[in-house]
């Protein structure tokens, strides 16, 4: 479910004659609990509270008699079972009024049932969405966004020439034209509520002859009151007191597609809201995907958060503005020239969506300027914006983002306006439109830059956005070719590159000819694992550098339990002497900034430095390889039942069968078996029937593969394709792929007779202190820079995450000392028997016993480092990079050193 599912189903609840027995299921049903969980709850309700309906973590709701809603919601509030259930919410209604209260936010709603559609935002987290407070308080861009939704695939529906590829821009123009219309009549643009009260006027008892009053008032709009065109046009009387619009909006075609019954009460139910309350930084986002077949499931959910873009904005230049702004005190000469550099600042977001970052960039640009004026002592009536919408350009490849991106500036025109001037004067500047903004619909990647956003002398302009990030393994034959054109004669290793790295070379590309500044959110991914040699060299090669950049962190949407995705702000610059910035969460949530002499491509303090895979350790550590391979059709691996089936002798198990550990068999205690025959047992195995029809499968499974290897390992099908250990030795596993929510990686140590597969590394008979290193949070966060990720998992590598590790020499009493950490993590685990990996480092269930051990594995290891606990990761990274660099240097190795600021 998204914010806009979700309000549609809650307004239909409240438009409904109230249903007392249903309402609590309508109501959870609303949040997207499924059909089986509200089954569950009508016959297992374990509420204490007469007619009400208990939901453990999340809701304790009640129907009560009419005028009895606070002494229900009391009796909610005293229920014990809400205190055992945690339960977050609590609602008590009566299907007159409704109270409710957030228990985790404490906060209280009282509001008639009839509006309980306009109180959806606050009940979001119910569906596991995190409330965006402009949402919660003021839902118009989700109502709005539904309802316009709802228009929109009943027009697609009555008017199906209009939804064809020829059509489609005419459909996304028409839409871009009634939402101006909406808005401009609840903002005194038009008076009275002209539009809808025309539509419904003219339109009484004839449906069907809409979208000829529609087309009427779009070709009158387009007509100069200045002039007499009006007076040629033949403007119909209904008509005539609709003001000129124009301004590219009303231009061209005005046909407008059919309406039936059903349209045209969409059309009237959405003028109905009150338009001027829009959030354009919100509205555009929400409604991206309505003209999206392929993603009007995704409603809602491009949405970027405020805070989040000026993580990208401020450090690029706002900040920068605001500093001068400080300095520049009451000085009027000063505070004149800092207005001149505002008026010639460039924004350009090559990946624009709706505008998100344009809005913001201008709404505070205009805050700056406000101030200024404030400064200057100019009187509000005589104030002007030295800020053009024609200094705003993006590129985005959907036409109906392209739409709403033009009119989201324009409505952050008129509400800065009347913050800033007046609203009298605000509606006198909106009309006749002006330039929109230089936004064109098309392939960025594809695009030349210089064409969409031409030099300017004495002009500053500054690239943003929030790119698509496409993984190699996701990219479209397209996507492909559009990096193969950028970087296809920069290096051969390019079909490795996210997709995101288009946008950061084309960035670096114009700025070496402009002088200009980018950043942009990114996947991590390129400032981890083998995507650092292949990118970063190439941008550091045009004289860039990183000029700031906001370290990972999770950037979510408003999808229902959205974990999010792991990003990063990297910002780009020509390389100079200013300081640079380094952005990172805290422990505490709040945002750590560290100014730093360089950051290099891990986003580091630091040289630039790349870490290159290594095929043994740097440091004086145990060798890490594979686990064994089966590829065997699934053979050779069983199940408990499986082994039993075979009826093997208690002998021939020993013999012949052993536990065997996968990544989920160790993480999550998954118990498997395998077959495992050693050469010498060989013969006596294929005597053994269930063994050898075992191995029969084995053989042909191999024998009809495409890869030679995998056929000729055919031959040996009585034991795994890739074999790396004998069976009897101990070893220490650690799974190539795990959750990063983890503090500790989840490093094992499995005792003999047991098997290892390829769904992990293993150090083979290695001593235990090689352990105590890997469960390290300096391993951790080594892991978590220096190797690639599979979404916001850590994909762990021996080659460029263990061999590359870099560790002091250790004396004999450091082995023992990380010897007996790694023995007391072992005992923590042990008492907490049968629980598993995956339940022990939960990180909301860890173990305080466990906890305490690997905080003493990390103090032990940390003095080894610099003899003290270091005080963060930030601080961990920079000795490891450095630690890195010295050792690679002593080997023959080399680091990339600076530039010199040209």
């Amino acid at each position: 479910m998204n914010p806009v599912e979700i309000e549609e189903a809650v307004s239909r609840i409240a438009e409904a004659p109230f249903n007392p027995g249903e309402f609590p299921f309508e109501f959870l049903q609303a949040f997207g609990n499924r059909d089986v969980t509200i089954k569950r709850l009508r016959k297992d309700n374990r509420s204490d509270v007469s007619g009400a309906v208990l939901q453990r973590n999340n809701i304790h709701l009640a129907v009560c008699s009419e005028g009895q809603v606070a002494q229900t919601l009391n009796l909610l509030r005293e229920s014990p079972k809400t205190q055992s259930a945690k339960a977050r919410f609590l609602l008590a209604t009566d299907g007159v009024t409704f109270e409710a209260e957030d228990r985790t936010e404490d906060e209280h709603i009282t509001d008639v049932f009839t509006h309980l559609a306009d109180r959806f935002g606050f009940f979001l987290p119910l569906a596991g969405i995190t409330t965006v407070q402009k949402i919660k308080n003021n839902p118009i861009d989700v109502k709005a966004t539904s309802r316009l939704n709802r228009l929109y695939v009943e027009l697609l529906k009555e008017n199906p020439d209009w939804a064809t590829e020829e059509r489609r821009h005419d459909m996304n123009h028409f839409m871009a034209r009634l939402i101006f219309c909406f808005f401009a009549e609840d903002t005194g643009i038009f008076l009275n509520n002209l539009f809808t009260r025309t539509i419904q006027t003219m339109t009484e008892g004839a449906t069907d002859q809409t979208h000829e009053v529609m087309a009427e008032l779009f070709r009158t709009m387009d007509l100069d009151t200045r002039n007499d065109d009006r007076e040629k046009g033949g403007v119909k009387s209904w008509a005539r007191d609709f003001p000129y619009v124009n301004g590219n909006l009303f231009s061209g075609a005005t046909d407008c597609p059919k309406f039936n019954k059903l349209a045209r009460t969409y059309l009237l139910r959405a003028g109905e809201l009150n338009w001027a309350q829009i959030n354009p930084d919100i509205f555009g986002s929400m409604i991206q995907a309505v003209a999206d077949e392929g993603e009007r499931g995704a409603l809602g959910m491009h949405y970027t958060s405020v805070p989040n873009i000026r993580k990208v904005l401020n450090p690029l230049f706002l900040d920068g503005l605001r500093e001068e702004l400080e300095k520049a005190g009451h000085n009027t000469q000063k505070l004149h020239a800092l207005k001149a550099r505002l008026s010639g600042i460039r924004v350009f977001d090559p990946a624009c969506g709706s505008g998100n970052f344009l809005v913001i960039a201008y709404k505070d640009m205009r805050d700056i300027q406000s101030e200024i004026d404030d400064r200057l002592k100019i009187e509000r009536a005589e104030r002007k914006s030295v800020i053009p919408l024609a200094n705003f350009y993006g590129i985005e490849i959907r036409d109906f983002a392209v739409e709403i991106a033009r009119l989201s500036l324009l409505i952050a025109e008129f509400q800065s306006d009347e913050i800033h001037i007046d609203q009298k004067q605000a509606r006198l500047n909106v009309l006749p439109l002006k330039d929109t903004g230089h936004i064109i619909c098309g392939n960025a990647l594809e695009k030349d830059w210089f064409d969409v956003c031409p030099p300017q002398k004495g002009s500053e302009t500054y690239i943003c956005g929030n790119p698509p990030y496409k993984g190699s393994t996701w990219q479209s034959a397209e996507q492909k070719a559009d990096l193969e054109q950028i970087f296809g004669q920069r290096t051969k290793s390019w079909k490795s590159l996210d997709y995101v790295a288009g946008w950061f070379m084309k960035a670096a590309d114009y700025g070496q000819k402009t002088g200009s500044s980018s950043a942009f959110v990114s996947t991590n991914s390129i400032c981890q694992g083998q995507q650092v040699p292949i990118l970063w060299p190439l941008i550091f090669g045009l004289n860039y550098e990183i000029s700031f950049a906001h370290t990972s962190f999770k950037w979510a949407n408003l999808a229902a339990h959205n974990a999010g995705v792991t990003v990063a702000i990297i910002g780009i610059a020509p390389v100079s002497e200013c300081s640079k910035i380094l952005f990172s969460n805290g422990a505490d949530g709040k945002t750590i900034r560290q100014e730093a002499g360089h950051i290099n491509a891990y986003l580091v303090s630091g040289a630039d430095v790349v870490v290159e895979k290594s095929s043994k350790p740097i440091s004086q550590i145990s060798l890490m390889d594979f686990g064994n391979k089966p590829v065997d059709g699934g053979h050779l691996l069983l199940s408990w039942d499986e082994v039993e089936h075979l009826r093997l002798t208690g002998e021939q198990k020993e013999k012949f069968i052993k536990p065997v550990y996968g990544s989920s068999e160790y993480i999550r205690g998954n118990m498997r078996f395998c077959i495992w025959v050693p050469d010498d047992l060989r013969d006596e195995a294929f005597q053994i029937p269930v063994l050898k029809e075992r191995f029969e499968k084995v053989a042909a499974m191999r024998a009809s593969s495409t890869k030679a290897a995998t056929r000729d390992g055919a031959k040996y099908p009585y034991k795994f394709d890739e074999v790396r250990q004998i069976g009897n030795e101990k070893f220490i596993i650690v799974p190539r792929v795990s959750s990063e929510n983890r503090s500790f990686l989840p490093v094992g140590y499995i005792g003999s007779r047991s098997i290892v597969t390829d769904r992990n590394f293993a150090l083979y008979d290695a001593p235990l202190w090689n352990m105590a290193l890997i469960a390290s949070r300096l391993h951790w966060v080594w892991i978590g820079t220096v190797c690639v990720r599979m979404r916001t998992d850590f994909s762990y590598s021996n080659t460029l995450g263990w061999n590359t590790f870099p560790v002091p020499t250790l004396t004999e009493k450091n082995r023992a000392d990380l010897t007996r950490c790694a023995e007391d993590i072992l005992l923590a685990r042990e008492a907490h028997f049968p629980a598993t990996i995956a339940d022990l480092y939960d990180p909301d269930k860890m173990p305080d016993n466990l906890r305490a051990a690997h905080d003493r594995n990390d103090e032990v290891l940390e003095r080894i480092y610099i003899g003290r606990r270091f005080r963060n990761d930030t601080e961990r990274l920079e000795k490891l990079f450095d630690l890195y660099s010295k050792m690679i240097a002593r080997k023959g190795g080399k680091t990339k050193k600076k530039k010199d600021a040209a």
